[in-house]
């Protein structure tokens, strides 16, 4: 962990930003307040070199953390951007223009997660800060709800990095008044009060502990290359979002670039079709790659080097039948082809190329060990005959390379300085360094990461396929499904995916995963800003008829959230006669009083039931000056008027009813025989205007998404519902 200085005015606090930045970049910081008055920070070098000036030293930490590579990273645009919000920030300690900048940024944020791009950077923390150490004055601005974006995202830094900014906002600003500095103990339990010790993050118990870093092997600012190398036979799933989240990671951190390389050798399961959306999801996720290239690009040279290997003993043609190929590798039994003449097996080998019958029975493999312990060592296969057209060449081949041939070949060829796999393959790696040395080519660094695995989810592209092949979801994008379109199509925001990946880290320990954990983190996202509405189940709605309701419908125009003016507002139409729920009419007794959400109290006078016992209508009179406070329940509603608007509210289920299912065991077993539930509801007028992909929330209901907007009143508004993290899915 990087230890550093941080020297400051002894009359003026530390500035709050670089602490909070260097805290959460995993710093160890030690301030000292030893400057002459108005001198700007200083931050000292282990080497001894000085940096001065606040936002130079946030740059610097922003540019050299490991922990959060966005602080201070993105193109050209963004991070001029980012040193214009640093350039602006001082003006929160301006006195007379205060409310003023709190205005400009409120107003920027009325779309906004951050202010810059997708995710947090040094801009953020400097407003953030500056906020922060205003003290009295930010919290009674908070308390008047005069800038809800404003708050909203202050409150969204403050509760996702609560552990850290929680003690240092304790520590450095509960004094600013007084202008001193914090006394605190050194481990020796001597006082000292111009100094204080920031180690990277804080625990529960409020000490101050370090941050983990993970280091690629022998990797070089400035030189690494990575490769995100996705398989075109389906769409890009979560566990396939950690490994490209993970080479952006790296990439940024050692400022080097990725390459996506479809590895496409196996033209039975590839097609164009997947290649575009595998593009369009890895925009999805934000990717910056340096290009795209294709495995089959090296077609070539791939032959080629098949050629030279034959020729140096090194590979060998072999026309044993697959199952008794498998069996002698798993018992380390010789082919009988494994000593065959190099004139044989170039005569094998054109056959091979040509297609033909003799061809077909064929395989190229490498001449490795037959009795290593590591079965993958025992003579792996290299090349294949395969008829199939591929879908970028046509039918130019009929040969293609397997993967643990192509792979570390164009790995090396490409100049990938590190391999980036999941630690499924970790028996592989002496394979794919064997093969490497076979060709001669320059080694490449393998690192390893744990595999995303989520509770109650197949994440194998071929048990994915049965899925959409069997008719048991819609599509790649069913919002069933755990591939980036159907996560997203459920109502997932991207910044909710990269933050429950990039949480997780580099770290090589196989866990499974909660879909609850990500649900949460996207509530936090959405919540303070999406729009309220509301809707009653069709099933048994009951109207309550109100004695003394508005003889003529009067419409209200109110906020579509409380607490966020920029979600708009809606039209709400008061009316003698209103729909509730059954199952809240069945909840009401005679004579109670009850809460009318967005109108005020009424007492139930009379209930009606029919012969099944359900309520089939109710009578009351409105007690608008009676208090909330009084009321157990607290109802939604709809006027009888006939703009209302037909919804469609689907709820979705795990596609497998077991936790998790074990290599050796049939998932279809397990599979799940409902999975969705459609409900049939109207919803308020206003509803006309959602556009696909809105996102909402339904009073007393939960979230959704917008699946099939307003078209005609004869076709339902589909709301898929959204897990909010608390929720336990159907199984």
């Amino acid at each position: 962990m990087m230890e550093l200085k941080l020297l400051t005015a002894a009359d003026v606090p530390p500035p709050l930003s670089v602490i909070a930045v260097s805290t959460l970049a995993g710093v160890s910081l030690t301030v000292e307040s030893t400057l002459t008055s108005a001198s700007p920070p200083v931050l000292v070098l282990p080497n001894g070199l000085k940096l001065h000036g606040t936002n130079v030293l946030l740059r610097y930490l922003g540019r050299t953390t490991t922990i959060i590579p966005s602080l201070y990273q993105g193109d050209a645009f963004e991070i001029g951007q980012i040193d214009e919000w640093l350039e602006y920030a001082p003006i929160f300690s301006s006195g007379s223009e205060y409310e003023g900048a709190c205005k400009y940024v409120d107003g920027y944020l009325l779309q906004r997660t951050f202010l810059v791009g997708h995710s947090l950077s040094i801009a953020d923390m400097a407003v953030w800060s500056y906020l922060a150490g205003a003290g009295k004055r930010w919290e009674s601005l908070m308390k008047s709800k005069k800038y809800q974006n404003l708050v909203r995202w202050y409150n969204m830094i403050s509760s996702e990095h609560a552990a850290v900014l929680d003690e240092i906002t304790a520590t450095y600003t509960k004094k600013k008044d007084m202008g001193k500095s914090i006394s605190t103990k050194t481990k020796e339990g001597e006082q000292h009060n111009n100094k204080q010790i920031v180690n990277g993050n804080v625990n529960e118990s409020g000490k101050v502990t370090s941050r983990p870093e993970v280091d690629l092997p022998d990797a070089e600012m400035g030189k690494v290359c990575l490769r995100f190398a996705p398989e075109p036979s389906g769409y890009l799933h979560i566990g396939h979002s950690k490994a490209a989240l993970m080479n952006q990671y790296f990439a940024q951190r050692y400022n080097g670039k990725v390459i996506v390389r479809f590895d496409d050798t196996n033209p039975s399961k590839e097609s164009s079709e997947f290649v575009d959306n595998l593009l369009i999801d890895i925009k999805t996720l934000g990717i910056n790659y340096e290009k795209v290239t294709y495995t089959s690009d090296y077609f070539p040279q791939l032959m080629e080097m098949a050629e030279k290997l034959m020729r140096e003993g090194k590979a060998y043609i072999d026309d044993t039948p697959r199952e008794q190929m498998q069996k002698e590798r798993m018992d380390g039994i010789d082919s009988k082809c494994r000593n065959n003449s190099l004139d044989e097996n170039i005569k094998l080998w054109k056959e091979m190329i040509a297609g033909s019958e003799r061809g077909l029975q064929c395989c190229l493999r490498g001449k490795l060990d037959m009795q290593d312990p590591n079965k993958s060592l025992r003579d792996p296969v290299y090349y294949r005959c395969n008829p199939i057209p591929h879908h970028r060449i046509g039918s130019k081949y009929k040969i293609y390379p397997t993967y643990d041939f192509a792979c570390p070949f164009v790995d090396s060829i490409e100049g990938i300085t590190h391999a980036l796999r999941s630690s499924e393959y970790h028996d592989r790696n002496a394979q794919y360094y064997r093969i490497q040395e076979d060709m001669g080519l320059r080694k490449v660094h393998i690192y390893e990461f744990s595999r995303l695995n989520m509770v109650y989810t197949l994440l194998s592209k071929r048990k994915l396929l049965w899925f959409v092949q069997n008719g048991k979801v819609d599509g790649w994008d069913d919002a069933r499904f755990p591939t980036v379109q159907g996560i997203v199509r459920r109502g997932l925001q991207i910044e909710a995916l990269i933050q429950f990946i990039l949480e997780q880290g580099a770290s090589k320990n196989l866990n499974l995963m909660e879909w609850d954990k990500l649900w949460n983190i996207n509530k936090k996202i959405i919540d303070p800003v999406c729009p309220r509405h509301t809707a009653v189940v069709e099933e048994g709605r009951v109207l309550l008829t109100l004695l003394d309701g508005p003889e003529h419908p009067f419409v209200r125009v109110i906020p579509k959230h409380k607490k966020y003016e920029g979600a708009g507002e809606k039209a709400t139409t008061f009316t003698k006669k209103i729909w509730i729920e059954q199952t809240d009419a069945k909840s009401i007794s005679a004579n109670e009083e009850i809460t009318l959400m967005d109108w005020g109290n009424a007492v139930v006078k009379e209930i009606k039931n029919g012969p099944d016992g359900t309520v089939t209508e109710l009578i009351g009179v409105l007690h608008l000056q009676g208090s909330v406070k009084t009321t157990k329940l607290k109802l939604t509603w709809l006027p009888e008027i006939n703009e209302l608007v037909p919804l469609t509210l689907v709820e979705f289920g795990y596609l497998i009813t077991k936790k998790k299912v074990e290599e050796d065991e049939d998932f279809v077993d397990v599979v799940n025989t409902e999975t969705k539930k459609e409900i049939a509801a109207v919803g308020d007028s206003n509803m006309r205007n959602l556009k696909l992909g809105d996102i909402l929330q339904l009073e007393r209901k939960g979230y959704f998404r917008c699946d099939a907007p307003f078209i005609r009143p004869s076709k339902p508004i589909v709301l898929y519902a959204i897990p909010d993290g608390r929720q336990t899915a159907t199984k």
